[in-house]
């Protein structure tokens, strides 16, 4: 088997460069995928209106050894990418404010699946932890993992907490082999299976580092973590529309934090009361403006 590629994009980059019979390939297999996917030769030859041969040479120009290993690609291809290509049909009308309802609907389901996945015993757990570290490390990697571990350092450092965030695989796995028994690992993951993350969090746990968890419950990464913080991501069929998975990371953080600042309620306030006079010198404003910007 050829090395994995996207062949939906290659087919798309390289048919305007094909012979007519050819491009009259790649013109059926894209205008219904799943049908290319799953079709004979003999059927796509059909759909296309080319001979057998000419179906033949367009898996060859598309990179693969044969017909077989080509529709073995697409096949993939739409088995993991389905919704992306036929999936935003339906929201085609919505316009706006049909759109804003769209999004904040979908940001109120999954705070109330979230709500419900909020357990108190793990997130005083979880806050003692912190609490007690001599330093925290926020871990995240891609797009709302990311953003949530750096979130997790403005939040925590509010609070006095020693706190470090890392995206790079290789800088987290330099230093998971850094830490030990004394520290704390906090790490986000959407899914809890992104494999360079939990490599390095198994860098960090063989050295006895204590990890909480904001993640997929049932996940690889929620099976290595001391306290699971689980989350559950509701993704629908509209891919133009922000994930709103990020919520649910935002919404348990949020409550982590607030435990913790109870936790050690007199260092926290009089650490917040800091923030509030610092900004209120430098920028004024009323006592009901925020902590930041």
């Amino acid at each position: 088997m050829a090395q994995a590629f996207d062949i939906v994009s290659r087919i798309t980059e390289r048919s305007g460069q094909l012979r007519l019979a050819e491009q009259k390939v790649a013109e059926a297999i894209l205008s219904d995928l799943s049908f290319a996917a799953s079709a004979s030769i003999g059927e796509l030859a059909q759909k296309a209106g080319v001979s057998l041969a000419s179906v033949t040479r367009f898996a060859k120009a598309m990179g693969c050894r044969d017909v077989r290993e080509f529709k073995f690609m697409l096949a993939q291809a739409v088995a993991v990418g389905q919704r992306f290509f036929d999936g935003a049909k339906a929201m085609t009308a919505t316009r706006p404010p049909e759109l804003a309802d769209v999004v904040y609907n979908d940001i109120h389901a999954v705070l109330e699946v979230n709500r419900a996945l909020l357990n108190p015993d793990a997130l005083l757990r979880a806050a003692e932890l912190l609490r007690d570290a001599r330093m925290i490390y926020c871990f995240g990697m891609g797009g709302g993992s990311t953003m949530m571990s750096d979130e997790a350092r403005y939040r925590l450092v509010r609070l006095g907490r020693p706190v470090a965030t890392y995206h790079d695989a290789l800088l987290q796995r330099m230093v998971a082999a850094t830490l030990d028994k004394k520290d704390v690992l906090l790490v986000f993951s959407t899914t809890g299976n992104v494999p360079e993350l939990l490599t390095n969090c198994e860098v960090a746990k063989e050295y006895g580092v204590k990890m909480v968890g904001i993640t997929a419950l049932g996940s690889p990464l929620a099976g290595m973590v001391d306290v699971l913080l689980p989350i559950k991501a509701l993704e629908t069929d509209f891919i133009f529309k922000p994930s709103s998975s990020r919520y649910a990371m935002m919404m348990t953080l949020d409550m982590l934090v607030l435990e913790l600042a109870l936790l050690q309620k007199d260092r926290s306030q009089e650490q917040l009361r800091r923030l509030k006079y610092a900004l209120d010198m430098h920028r004024g404003g009323g006592d009901r403006q925020p902590l930041g910007d």
